[in-house]
């Protein structure tokens, strides 16, 4: 089992540098995208640039012309895309290696005796022997107890004074004597006497007490058990117990079948340069070198190459320029914005 695991590591090790190898690819492919892209905008840039555009110059300042001119012929500088080869490349998919099949262990049934219970001693208990008897039992025992003796009042009487005495005004009934320049009103001082009332109340005439009184034991005549003999024990065998069971049992064990697995490997393809872009002077027409007869030429040309110019007027229009590119394409010639010679050339029309 380990030299499987071992294996397994290995294998999905290889993979994993697979899957890398793969990621590499695709990086790579993306890589030349972007290259094929970047190429096709500096193309596009190119064609952007006017007939009456400043000539380019070089680090000297002098101006870089198109070689070996005639009088008469016009150039336009042209981006020249580069060139790509495709190449295939045969790499490592898998690493050989081995599979392991495992080839598992045989088994067969059979019937065995199994110990369920060893044999074993145990002690059993011989019971002793009781026999019944009275005996007197004590229920309660002798106790003391203290009784509240309450206590004793008696009812007296005796007279309170209610109000004391005490003096009041009171008007007067006619004057015995006349009293000059009186206003007729007399008021007397009068001594009112004291009030008093019999009332009668509880008076304690001994305080309460407690009494201790004595309550003697209560006994019950009961019958019980009394052990005459006491109990023993005794030492039992007990023999071993068997059950028939079925079993299984590994005939041949489990054995292992190593198979190789030869490497594998894929072809992929990927994209080689071999030049580089660049710029370069083509010879096209323009208004020193170009007639409406001439113009009607290359129409009638693409016309007969089967490539719709419009109509046959002897002006460059975009219909014509259209018709002038898919020409291009599809000859595997530069894409421009102007009528090259070498696109003017494969029509069949002579400049």
């Amino acid at each position: 089992m380990a030299a499987m695991d071992t294996q397994r590591a290995q294998l999905e090790s290889r993979e994993a540098e697979l899957s890398s190898m793969q990621s590499q690819i695709a990086a790579r492919e993306n890589q030349l995208a972007q290259q094929q892209a970047q190429l096709e905008r500096q193309m596009r840039e190119a064609r952007s640039m006017s007939a009456e555009s400043r000539p380019a110059t070089m680090s000297s300042g002098e101006a870089m012309l198109p070689p070996n001119a005639n009088p008469g012929e016009c150039f336009a500088r042209v981006f020249v895309p580069p060139k790509y080869s495709t190449v295939s490349q045969t790499v490592l998919k898998q690493d050989a290696g081995q599979r392991v099949e495992v080839i598992p262990a045989r088994y067969e049934t059979v019937k065995e005796q199994v110990l369920v219970q060893e044999a074993s001693q145990k002690l059993e208990v011989v019971p002793a022997q009781y026999d019944w008897v009275e005996e007197q039992v004590m229920v309660k025992p002798a106790t003391k107890r203290l009784v509240q003796v309450p206590a004793k009042y008696e009812t007296v009487t005796e007279k309170v004074m209610v109000k004391p005495a005490h003096t009041v005004w009171k008007k007067g009934t006619g004057p015995i004597q006349r009293i000059d320049q009186a206003t007729g009103e007399i008021m007397c001082l009068v001594d009112v006497p004291a009030e008093y009332k019999t009332v009668s109340k509880q008076v304690l005439k001994a305080p309460a007490t407690t009494k201790e009184i004595e309550e003697p034991a209560v006994f019950k005549t009961v019958k019980k058990q009394v052990m005459v003999k006491a109990p023993t024990t005794r030492v039992v065998e007990i023999p071993a117990k068997y059950n028939t069971v079925t079993v299984t049992k590994m005939v041949s064990p489990p054995q292992e079948n190593r198979i190789d697995i030869p490497a594998e490997y894929q072809t992929v393809t990927k994209q080689v340069l071999e030049a580089e872009g660049h710029m370069e002077w083509r010879e096209i027409l323009c208004k020193t070198n170009m007639t409406p007869g001439m113009i009607s030429n290359i129409q009638q040309a693409l016309q007969k190459a089967g490539y719709n110019p419009g109509p046959i007027d002897g002006v460059v229009g975009s219909q014509t320029m259209m018709a002038v590119n898919s020409f291009q394409r599809d000859k595997g010639l530069v894409v421009t914005d102007n009528l090259t010679m070498n696109t003017i050339r494969a029509l069949g029309v002579n400049p």
